[in-house]
């Protein structure tokens, strides 16, 4: 029999912090010593109501008491169903898949865009990705992945996906109505950078995929849900797009993801051809159901708003005074800063200061506070950041 340490049982993936967390409250995070860290990561965007809110566990514990945490999709539950109603209601689309992630939404997304295509024209089923998305680490999302220390180990990747430069003149050149399929673009690129697309490229890029005749799916797993301000980011571009993904903040830190499409797409779909165990199960969905309300509260979006924009000019500011920082970029709750020092040294002296940051690159630190977070609590992480950085 094995005897492996409880730490070293996982699989090595990811290199995780040293301290072992045990609490949360708020927005602070505890570790086994009792130390608080102010969490600039909401668990890479997913606690957007930070921790403890009690609407939330109360809604997991009806859930529970009910008996159904699981049915599986052969039968009919309530809260799947007025979850997708609300997803429905506050969006472009007709029809919602539920599924257990965003990597798993973007997969099935890409399912859904090529059936849809293979009724249009026979040759047509390739997928166009931009420069610096990052869309998930499973097959067919990893080859639309610009991440090239992901894709090298697991060659070859997907065929039929391609990744272009954010360019419209180079799209107008690849996308032939008789091969593509569809277009996969974040509004604001997470992992590659936290860019946020400009709006005229994404209007532009929305007018050629509507003449072409490809599929516009947009990638709102980590900027959707509130987190630039509006409930969608697509909202601040004035488009809408055949097909969106959606997951992190769902369901309050439960396995949660999304597919929302137009009709005219989801006409394509029939029984059987997609498919998942537990997506919209009760509990899950139950507690979804008071996370959508919480974030899709005009007051909380406007918070998010004012507070974003405060941030905004407070890291600029940050940038005037250290020459450690190279540049900017964000909107709302997600931001992210270039530094000369590499991330990952900076995030571990954020960490000795009580303050919890990740990177979206080598020399970038990504942050995404929980959207609750007070214009006291966003000053304090500055001050920390600063400290970090300086």
């Amino acid at each position: 029999m094995s005897t492996v340490a409880a730490a070293d049982a996982i699989l090595g993936t990811y290199r995780r912090a040293p301290m072992e967390l045990v609490r949360g409250a708020g927005v602070e995070l505890f570790d086994t010593d009792g130390k608080a860290y102010l969490d600039f990561v909401a668990g890479i965007a997913v606690n957007a109501l930070g921790y403890g809110d009690p609407g939330l566990a109360d809604a997991m514990h009806g859930a529970l008491a009910s008996g159904l945490v699981h049915v599986s999709n052969l039968y009919r539950t309530s809260p799947g169903e007025q979850l997708a109603e609300k997803l429905v209601a506050s969006s472009f689309a007709d029809r919602v898949f539920f599924c257990n992630s965003g990597a798993e939404a973007n997969e099935g997304a890409f399912k859904v865009a090529r059936r849809w295509a293979r009724g249009q024209a026979p040759s047509k089923h390739e997928i166009v990705a931009l420069r610096g998305a990052f869309h998930g680490r499973l097959f067919g999302t990893l080859a639309a992945t610009d991440r090239p220390q992901y894709r090298m180990p697991f060659r070859p990747l997907a065929g039929g996906v391609s990744i272009a430069e954010r360019d419209l003149g180079e799209l107008e050149g690849l996308l032939n109505p008789e091969t593509v399929a569809a277009v996969i673009v974040e509004p604001v690129q997470g992992e590659g950078g936290v860019r946020v697309l400009d709006h005229e490229f994404l209007r532009g890029l929305r007018a050629l995929t509507k003449e072409r005749n490809v599929l516009l799916i947009l990638d709102e797993i980590q900027c959707g849900y509130g987190r630039t301000g509006t409930f969608w980011a697509y909202e601040q571009a004035g488009i809408t797009p055949d097909v969106l993904t959606t997951a992190k903040p769902m369901a309050g830190g439960l396995p949660m993801g999304a597919i929302l499409m137009t009709e005219d797409v989801a006409s394509a779909m029939q029984p059987g051809d997609h498919g998942t165990t537990f997506g919209g199960g009760p509990l899950v969905a139950s507690a979804a159901l008071h996370v959508f309300d919480r974030l899709h509260d005009p007051a909380l979006l406007q918070h998010v708003t004012d507070n974003g924009v405060w941030l905004g000019t407070a890291l600029r500011g940050l940038a005037e005074r250290l020459p450690k920082v190279r540049a900017v970029r964000g909107v709302g709750y997600m931001w992210g800063i270039d530094v000369t020092d590499a991330a990952k040294d900076v995030i571990a002296r954020a960490l000795d200061l009580g303050l919890l940051l990740c990177s979206a690159g080598e020399h970038t630190i990504r942050l995404l506070p929980p959207l609750v977070m007070s214009r006291a609590d966003l000053e304090r992480g500055v001050r920390l950041l600063e400290q970090a950085i300086g």
